[in-house]
C-alpha cells in the first residue's frame, strides 16, 4: 500500500502511488495539539497553524500562500486536534511539486509579522464565539470537561478567549521550535506521484532544517467514581444531549471491537439507535454513536438533538439501550455491520486525501501503518463473545457521563435518571 523513508533529521515519508487518479494529496502531520499544551498554553497549536498561513518570505501576503494553491484549481487547508495538526493539500497532478513547495515555505519560512498575529487573534476569538452559538458543538465540548474536567482533553482545542489573549509571538516560536521539528513529523503523500519522485523533492528542501525536543503530551486522568451531569441552560429549539462512557486507547487490541459495537449500535440507518430512537418513537432527527480514541484513553459516546419535553425519555430509552447492548450481537447482526464498516472504508480508499490521511495519521500518532487488508482482517476476526465481552466491560452505569445543552434549570432531573 505504501512505500516509507526515514531521512537523516528524523523525517518520515509514507507514499501511495495512485495511477488511475489526475490528483495528488499532500499532507504534513505534527505532533502537535492540545494535549501538549500547559494551561497558559491553551490554544497555542491552534493559533500557529492560523499564522502559517499568514505569510512567507517568498510569498509574504495571506492571499498569496492560499492562493498559490487555490488559483490553479487546488484545495488548500489545515486543522488541529488534541494529539495532532495536520497541513494539507489537494492538487491536479500537474501542480504536484507547487504543491509541496507551498507547504514546505509555510511550514519552514513563515514570517510570524506582528501585525498579522494580532489580527488573527481577533479572528480566532470569534472561531471561539461561534461555538457558543452552536449547541451541537457546545454539548460535544461539555461532555469532554465532564469526562476529563481540569485538563487537555476537557478543554476546547482552540483554547479560552482570555488564553489566546495571553499567546505572544515568543511563545509561538518556542513552541514551534519544540513541536515543529522533522523529527516530529511525517509527511504522507497520495497519488500520480512515485515515492522516489517525492524523496526528491523533500530532500533538497529540507537539508537546513533541524530537530527539535518535542514535549510529550499530557496524560489522561479519570478519577470517575459516579455518574456525571453537565447542563448549560440555554433557550434553544431542541436539548442536545451527548451521553458518553469512557472507551479505550488507539492502541488497545479491542478497538475494532469497539467499532463494530458502535456501528450497531448507532451509525447508520439500520442501527439500534436509529431505529429505536428515530423510527420507531419519532423523538429524534439526529441521533448517533460513535467511539473516539486517543493514546491513553478514549470515549464511546451517542449524541441526540430533540424536542426539550423529549429529553428525559430520551436519555431514557438510550441508557436503556446500551444496557441491552450488554448482550451483545447476534451472529447475522455482526455479520451485516461488518460488511458495513469495511464497506465504508474500502470506498473511502479511492480518494488520495483519504489515502494520505490513512498513512499521516496512523505513522504520526502510532509509529506504523496498518494497512487497509490488515484492519480488514482484524474486522473479519471479532466475534461475537469478543463485542459481548467488551460491551459488558465498557458500558457501567456508574460511569455514565451527560452533558445537556438546552432550557432547563436543573440538571438534578438528569441526574436522576443516569443513577437509575
Amino acid at each position: 500500500m505504501y512505500e516509507k523513508t526515514t531521512f537523516p533529521n528524523g523525517l518520515r515519508l509514507l507514499t501511495s502511488s495512485m495511477p488511475q487518479t489526475r490528483s495528488v494529496s499532500i499532507s504534513f502531520y505534527f505532533g502537535a495539539g492540545s494535549r501538549y499544551e500547559t494551561p497558559v498554553q491553551a490554544g497555542i497549536s491552534h493559533f500557529l497553524e492560523h499564522i502559517l498561513f499568514k505569510g512567507t518570505a517568498k510569498r509574504p501576503r495571506p492571499e498569496d500562500v492560499s492562493g498559490a494553491i487555490e488559483n490553479l484549481g487546488g484545495i488548500h487547508n489545515a486543522s488541529t486536534d488534541r494529539e495532532l495538526t495536520v497541513y494539507w493539500c489537494k492538487v491536479a497532478r500537474p501542480h504536484f511539486t507547487i504543491g509541496m513547495d507551498v507547504l514546505q515555505d509555510m511550514i519552514q519560512h513563515s514570517l510570524f509579522q506582528p501585525e498579522e498575529i494580532e489580527k488573527e487573534r481577533k479572528v480566532i476569538i470569534e472561531e471561539l464565539n461561534a461555538v457558543q452559538d452552536s449547541p451541537p458543538e457546545l454539548a460535544g465540548l461539555l461532555i469532554d470537561q465532564t469526562m476529563w474536567p481540569d485538563q487537555p482533553l476537557g478543554r476546547d482545542v482552540g483554547g479560552t478567549r482570555e488564553s489566546v489573549g495571553g499567546i505572544t509571538r515568543d511563545m509561538m516560536m518556542d513552541y514551534m521550535s519544540r513541536q515543529y521539528g522533522p523529527d516530529n513529523v511525517v509527511v504522507s503523500v497520495a497519488g500520480d506521484v512515485t515515492h522516489q519522485e517525492v524523496v526528491d523533492i523533500l530532500d533538497a528542501g529540507i537539508a537546513d532544517w533541524k530537530p527539535g525536543k518535542p514535549t510529550p503530551y499530557i496524560p489522561a486522568v479519570s478519577g470517575q467514581s459516579g455518574p456525571r451531569v453537565s447542563l448549560i441552560n440555554r433557550k434553544t429549539e431542541q436539548a442536545h444531549l451527548c451521553l458518553a462512557l469512557p472507551g479505550i486507547s488507539s492502541f488497545h487490541p479491542d478497538r475494532y471491537v469497539l467499532s463494530m459495537l458502535s456501528t450497531a449500535f448507532g451509525e447508520g440507518s439500520t442501527s439500534r439507535l436509529f431505529l429505536e430512537v428515530r423510527e420507531r418513537r419519532g423523538l429524534a432527527y439526529d441521533v448517533h454513536s460513535f467511539p473516539v480514541h486517543y493514546l491513553d484513553t478514549g470515549s464511546f459516546s451517542v449524541y441526540a438533538g430533540v424536542d426539550p419535553k423529549n429529553a428525559q425519555e430520551t436519555i431514557k430509552v438510550v441508557i436503556d439501550q446500551l444496557l441491552a447492548l450488554r448482550e451483545g450481537l447476534s451472529e447475522a447482526e455482526l455479520s451485516k455491520v461488518r460488511e458495513l464498516a469495511k464497506g465504508r472504508m474500502l470506498l473511502r480508499m479511492e480518494d488520495t486525501r483519504a489515502v494520505a490521511s490513512w498513512m499521516g495519521g496512523q505513522e504520526v500518532l502510532l509509529g506504523s501503518v496498518k494497512t487497509v487488508d490488515e484492519v480488514v482482517e482484524q474486522l473479519d476476526r471479532v466475534t461475537v463473545d469478543d463485542v459481548r465481552r467488551v460491551a459488558r466491560d465498557l458500558i457501567d452505569p456508574q460511569c455514565l457521563n451527560l452533558a445537556v445543552v438546552g432550557p432547563f434549570r436543573s440538571d438534578k432531573p438528569f441526574y436522576r435518571l443516569l443513577k437509575g
